[in-house]
């Protein structure tokens, strides 16, 4: 079997996934986003899957595209990755099969946004509609505050920063939850815990097992199949009222959690992307 192994850096993760792939009987395509040419007039490559391990959005979105355009399957697949990266199509799909959330309203100017946070309630968290890791989130405790991290959003630039995407604030009491969907299976979950607000293991939470009950169970698969299934990490609260879904990540790590889980994630991945190229 023929592996394209898309990336860019090659990070823990990465090695952890091609550890697993040299134990299998393939061959891995190494696919380097930066130095890679797709020809579109003329695309001819002798792959049975590609497993998409990019750190760039842009870059995962395009290459994607083009590889499903000549039938070559991907993991995950160019609407899933769509869907995943950005949060405002995150929260459509989830709502468009009743999946929770915590309550989010999306803007175009700054006054529009101002009005909606002091109609939410502070605090709330205003987040970059595109992006990863915890990076130009914004919990936001009053209007004088809002109103400079507005004004630095519009200075800023760019069109994503002039979508301003606005949930409310909810009290993790110091964790919440990642859960791991390979395929039709949730196969591990975490509690991230940190004593700042954000808890992402890239900023520093720490993570520790967390046991999948039916209830974690259920929500999880639902919201796989909300955005399209695949390899995927659901990131999600707990609250008075249930559990409610904050983001769902199309790229996972889990470099961090293999062990606390004692759950050999990277094999499970490989496993699932082994069977996607089979068919």
């Amino acid at each position: 079997m023929n592996i394209g192994f898309l990336h860019s850096i090659i990070r823990k993760d990465e090695k952890m996934l091609l550890d697993e792939l040299r134990n299998r009987d393939v061959n891995i395509n190494y696919i380097d986003d930066r130095e890679c040419q797709l020809e579109i007039t003329s695309g001819k490559w002798n792959l049975d899957v590609v497993f998409e391990r990019s750190v760039s959005y842009t870059r995962t979105l395009s290459a994607l595209e083009y590889f499903a355009s000549i039938d070559i399957p991907t993991i995950n697949t160019f609407e899933v990755a769509r869907v995943c990266g950005n949060k405002e199509s995150t929260s459509l799909a989830l709502m468009a099969h009743k999946i929770p959330i915590p309550r989010t309203v999306v803007a175009f100017t700054p006054e529009s946004a101002l009005n909606a946070i002091e109609h939410i309630g502070y605090p709330i968290v205003l987040k970059p509609v595109i992006g990863s890791w915890g990076r130009l989130l914004s919990k936001i405790n009053d209007r004088e505050a809002a109103e400079a991290v507005l004004e630095h959003k519009v200075v800023l630039g760019g069109p994503h920063h002039n979508i301003f995407y606005i949930q409310e604030y909810i009290e993790k009491q110091g964790r919440d939850i990642r859960g791991f969907v390979v395929g039709n299976e949730t196969i591990a979950a975490i509690y991230r815990r940190s004593s700042h607000w954000i808890t992402n293991t890239a900023r520093g939470g720490i993570a520790s097992n967390c046991v999948i009950t039916d209830e974690l169970n259920e929500l999880c698969l639902k919201t796989s199949n909300a955005v399209g299934g695949g390899v995927l990490a659901i990131d999600v609260f707990e609250t008075d009222k249930g559990l409610l879904v904050n983001e769902v990540n199309h790229t996972m790590e889990f470099k961090n959690s293999v062990e606390p889980t004692g759950v050999n994630i990277p094999g499970k991945i490989i496993d699932y992307i082994l069977e996607v190229g089979k068919r």
